[in-house]
């Protein structure tokens, strides 16, 4: 798709979200992005877009316990989650995190498909797992991105993919998984070309 019909081209920063009850009202087809704290969730939305750095992103104290929501061309919505590497976080920002993010995941009726990356060295680390299993019971469309798959040997990469389809069918049948780089560009193009047709078919609906 030419990067002018695009919807990640056009991505706009929309608004930052640190309550459930101030998640904006549902209008257009959401996209969700999570992943552990520094997975490479900022890079993949930057090389989906083909941006070098979209300019909301930033070490601002704070950002990264809010969802921040982006429009995507009147065509949907990009919704970036807060990383989820939390394990040693102080236990009240581990239980805010689960309610904002918990909350959101559970009942947003635009929600239409969740993007997780997962570092493609050491993918299903338990909280993976956990959102995993979160996501299950709403039954939205999954798309695992193993991120920096450019570290890993071409052997190692093909194990992996192979190793993570099989879990994913465990789990969703019809979820997908595919290896990704923002630095060399592998997978890019792919998920670009089916978070697109996630979003058409929402739109179809």
């Amino acid at each position: 798709m030419p990067e002018s019909e695009s919807a990640f081209a056009a991505l706009q920063f929309l608004t930052s979200v640190g309550q459930p009850e101030q998640l904006p009202a549902e209008s257009l087809p959401e996209l969700a992005f999570a992943g552990r704290s520094n997975v490479g969730k900022s890079s993949a939305i930057n090389a989906l877009a083909r941006r070098r750095r979209l300019a909301f992103f930033s070490r601002t104290p704070g950002r990264t316990q809010t969802i921040n929501f982006f429009e995507l061309g009147g065509r949907g919505r990009l919704v970036d989650l807060p990383g989820y590497g939390y394990a040693r976080a102080p236990r009240s920002q581990r239980e805010q995190w689960e309610r904002l993010v918990g909350g959101y995941l559970a009942a947003r009726r635009a929600l239409v498909g969740v993007v997780v990356l997962m570092d493609a060295r050491r993918p299903f680390m338990p909280l993976d797992a956990q959102l995993l299993d979160w996501l299950r019971p709403a039954q939205r469309r999954l798309l695992v991105l193993l991120s920096k798959a450019d570290k890993l040997s071409r052997a190692d990469r093909a194990a992996q993919l192979r190793s993570a389809c099989a879990q994913l069918a465990r789990r969703d049948p019809e979820a997908r998984a595919m290896l990704f780089s923002s630095e060399s560009g592998e997978g890019v193009a792919e998920a670009r070309t089916l978070l697109e047709g996630w979003l058409r078919a929402a739109g179809e609906e």
